[in-house]
């Protein structure tokens, strides 16, 4: 995290408008370069620009925080992540360290459906000292839905005795007060706090307009059925979350630390680098490292979306994150609990708020000025008519008012599209592939070209001999004269060769061993001179070679002077790659395209046994990004264009292009800083999924804002006509929210 970055941990926070409201505020703020809240975990990120105090500008937010939201509960993330409280436990005279924070976490996040911070002691308790007085308030005291109950029940004996007696009129003033009063007095303190165009002010003079009309009944049923709706809303909205961040729930609670002769149960964020831990079956691995002891099958899942568990032995590197799943496993950590990849994938995702996609920008600012414009369409709809219509009433015409009033919150669409972002970054989490931001994942749904490096990407970037032609010699003699004549080389082509003849090779039995730069080796074995190299030192000896066709590179052997034979050695290409390019253009990407640094004819050979649009060859890391700049200035349409690379050596190709994609990013820090996207699992047919997540994230935010608006829009002409009803207007309100939330939770699938 940046040194510049403030986040701040908003527990209660459970109004999206009033969000959207912080956030803007406290981007006015001096010194703030950039200021995101994120709804659905409660968190605002603030980018300092340097100029200002980083406690200067905390002071400040949180006095804007509690003058637009004075329940809501504000901690500096920094600060909780940093203090870990300890207690003593004694036990027949022995006393063990235990540490707390895990737990508080977890009870905080069971109460706010916030997964990434810990939390002090008594902010737990502080966040049951309260109820939001906000309309969205968490409905989880009975004393809420008692006055509810109470309120409704007095509201349908008042509906049924004679409506114009004074006791029915009281009668209706006590449900109302009983069912609204919360909104009542929480709109009189929003107007102190010059916050006008509040749902609650809002909701307050349309019912209260009711009642002026001398439509009682009408005036207590919408504000029972709007408190129903937000019963409604704030359940959709919190198991929404919840569903959300429980995606993300893939650190271990637990680790097991080998200290002395002893197996101690601590916090992982306790465990050094160097120690050993036991993973047990059925535990998840709470800290990167090497496994020193034990073979098993874990489960990858969480971190790849790899729903077929990976074998693991000694010497391998083992991923927090993964579980275990048969044996029991010792592992020599290799990086603290704030390094390892669990916790930067979280950090990652949990970050991606920080970068709003377009539509959420335009639904932020389309919010601010929606209401205002409403409502004073109600103000003129409510005076204008009266005056310039013949016999028009002014009771009839505050009535169709009072309609715009009730519709006039953006609730549906700052609630719904921010979660459907949320939920369709974290959905794709759960397939292995990591999006950086909101931005990002809009902008994959207009990719229409895919730009590949060829090494690592579409072929697994581990030379192996393919072919082995022999020339009046055994396959397995030619095998064995290359290993030992190649056995002092740490070139991977030599490499290679060593490990397909899979003996043990006796470097002492060469003599007079000269190596050849650029064209490969001369050497004596067993009395015998060998040559072993490319076609260049084949003609310096004047040797009379064969000339194949195949991919990738070739490696003559000749002994004393006579060619007997070649050893092929290429990249495999992987197994998803041509799957990946005919994916590609099924869902419609215009053109597929090939850079390597490899001759033009192992290029061409692999562009067309994986099906690519074109291939560039022989080109420097350098060559690629200017490669990449020309596809771009060249590529008329509106559409994107992506690099996918292997997120190391590729890391300026992954910045210039409009999307950079790290395949395989599974520990590497490089792939991750350089990319935009990282597909966790290393094959290229998770670019397709990445882009179908995309393009259907966006069809439901679509899908809610053209529902949200169509409805309130529908509404307010109905409303205008005299053919609508608050009934209807109040749906228009929360229970569109309602089912903009429930449709935007189909993004996490």
């Amino acid at each position: 995290m940046s040194k510049k970055e403030i986040r701040l941990v908003l527990s209660g926070l459970t109004c999206a408008n009033c969000a959207n409201k912080i956030e803007n505020k406290v981007n006015n703020l001096d010194g703030v370069k950039e200021a995101n809240l994120n709804f659905t975990t409660s968190t605002l990120i603030i980018e300092s620009d340097g100029s200002t105090e980083k406690s200067d500008i905390i002071v400040k937010a949180k006095e804007i925080i509690n003058k637009l939201e004075p329940e809501v509960k504000v901690y500096d993330k920094d600060e909780i992540n940093i203090e870990v409280k300890s207690i003593n436990r004694c036990n027949d005279g022995k006393c063990s360290l235990e540490h707390e924070s895990d737990k508080d976490s977890h009870n905080h996040n069971e109460n706010h459906g916030h997964t990434s911070h810990k939390q002090h002691s008594h902010s737990h308790e502080e966040s049951h000292e309260h109820s939001h007085e906000h309309s969205h308030s968490d409905p989880v005291t009975l004393k809420e839905n008692l006055r509810l109950i109470i309120g409704a029940i007095i509201f349908i004996v008042a509906a049924l005795l004679d409506r114009d007696s004074v006791i029915t009129i009281a009668l209706f003033i006590l449900s109302y007060l009983l069912i609204g009063g919360k909104v009542l007095l929480t709109a009189i303190k929003n107007i102190g706090r010059g916050e006008v165009f509040d749902e609650n002010f809002l909701m307050t003079v349309a019912t209260l307009g009711a009642f002026f009309i001398g439509e009682y009944p009408e005036g207590v049923a919408v504000m029972l059925f709007y408190e129903i709706g937000e019963l409604f809303q704030s359940y959709a909205v919190n198991k929404s979350r919840k569903s959300i961040t429980s995606l993300m729930n893939i650190r271990a609670e637990y680790a097991n630390v080998i200290r002395g002769e002893k197996e101690e149960k601590v916090n992982p964020e306790t465990v050094n680098i160097d120690e050993i831990i036991v993973v047990k079956p059925g535990e998840r691995v709470p800290l990167d490292g090497i496994i020193t002891e034990g073979t098993s099958f874990v489960d990858t899942s969480a971190l790849t979306g790899e729903s077929v568990p990976r074998e693991i032995a000694k010497g391998e590197e083992i991923l927090a994150g993964f579980i275990n799943t048969n044996g029991v496993l010792k592992i020599k950590v290799t990086k603290s609990f704030k390094e390892s990849t669990v916790s930067r994938i979280l950090e990652l995702v949990e970050n991606a708020s920080n970068k709003k996609a377009p539509t959420e920008k335009f639904i932020t600012k389309f919010a601010r000025y929606y209401t205002p414009v409403v409502v004073f369409s109600a103000i003129a709809l409510a005076v204008i008519p009266p005056l310039v219509i013949k016999d028009a009433s002014f009771n009839e015409w505050l009535s169709r008012a009072l309609i715009f009033l009730v519709v006039s919150c953006p609730c549906a669409l700052v609630v719904s599209i921010p979660l459907g972002l949320f939920a369709g970054i974290g959905g794709a989490s759960r397939k292995g592939i990591l999006v950086k931001g909101g931005n990002y994942l809009e902008a994959l749904k207009d990719i229409n070209t895919v730009v590949f490096d060829k090494t690592g990407t579409l072929t697994k970037g581990v030379f192996k001999v393919t072919e082995v032609n022999n020339v009046n010699i055994e396959k397995e003699e030619l095998l064995r004269i290359a290993a030992i004549s190649e056995s002092l080389s740490n070139h991977p082509i030599a490499q290679s060769i060593i490990k397909e003849y899979g003996k043990e090779v006796d470097s002492k039995k060469l003599n007079n061993y000269k190596e050849i730069s650029g064209h490969g080796v001369k050497t004596l074995l067993e009395d015998k001179q060998v040559l072993v190299g490319n076609y260049k030192l084949m003609e310096k000896f004047n040797i009379k070679y064969d000339k194949i066709n195949s991919i990738g590179t070739i490696v003559h052997v000749a002994i004393d002077n006579e060619y007997k034979g070649n050893i092929v050695i290429s990249d495999e290409i992987k197994e998803g790659s041509r799957d990946a390019i005919k994916g590609l253009k099924e869902i419609g990407v215009s053109q597929t395209i090939m850079l390597t640094g490899d001759n033009k004819n192992v290029a061409e050979k692999v562009s067309n046994l994986v099906g690519v649009d074109k291939v560039y060859s022989e080109l420097l890391p350098g060559d690629k990004v200017e490669k990449v700049e020309e596809i771009i200035n060249g590529n008329r349409s509106k559409g994107k264009v992506i690099f996918v690379g292997d997120g190391i050596n590729d890391a300026p190709v992954l910045a210039r292009a409009d999307i950079g994609v790290a395949m395989g990013g599974i520990g590497s820090d490089a792939a991750i800083e350089a990319a935009d996207v990282v597909l966790m699992k290393d094959d290229p047919e998770a670019l397709v999924s990445a882009i179908k997540v995309a393009r259907k994230t966006n069809k439901i935010l679509w899908q809610n804002i053209i529902f949200a608006l169509g409805v309130k829009i529908l509404v307010m002409v109905l409303g205008a006509l005299g053919m609508a009803n608050m009934w209807e207007a109040v749906f228009a309100d929360v229970g569109v929210t309602v089912i903009a939330v429930i449709n935007s939770t189909r993004c996490l699938k």
